[in-house]
């Protein structure tokens, strides 16, 4: 029985790599997909995450650190950019800015324009201002 238990441990340990690796991936790929299908939920956060997938926070953060971005970052920035793609949008131009800052979790105005100013370098009325401009003239 130990010889057999010796072979197993064994082999598994010249494989954790591979299998840490593979491991890896794939649960990043279900807690990104996990964020995008709760981008509106304003109270996504690396808690809510690490708990839907059974991790620990800690956990998480590790996960994110080969990335270059936090966990917080990583929301920030889908975020910010579907209200972008909503500003653009044609289709979206009688949604108020509010709104669409609403749609993607940020349900205080003042606040979401803050984070998109700080992205994109000018507010969301400007920069839904300047898109239209572009459609027509361009």
């Amino acid at each position: 029985m130990l010889d057999l238990l010796t072979t197993v441990l064994a082999e598994r340990l010249d494989r954790p790599a591979a299998d840490a690796d593979s491991g890896h991936r794939a649960l990043m790929l279900q807690i990104t997909a996990f964020i995008e299908e709760h981008l509106g939920n304003p109270d996504l956060s690396p808690q809510l995450i690490a708990g839907a997938h059974h991790i620990s926070l800690r956990q998480l953060h590790k996960l994110f650190e080969g990335s270059g971005v936090t966990v917080g970052g990583w929301i920030r920035q889908r975020r910010m950019e579907r209200c972008g793609r909503d500003l653009r949008d044609p289709g979206l131009a009688d949604r108020p800015v509010a709104a669409i800052g609403s749609r993607w979790g940020y349900p205080d105005p003042a606040h979401f324009s803050r984070l998109f100013k700080s992205a994109y370098g000018v507010g969301p009325r400007d920069y839904r201002y300047h898109a239209d401009a572009g459609r027509v003239n361009g």
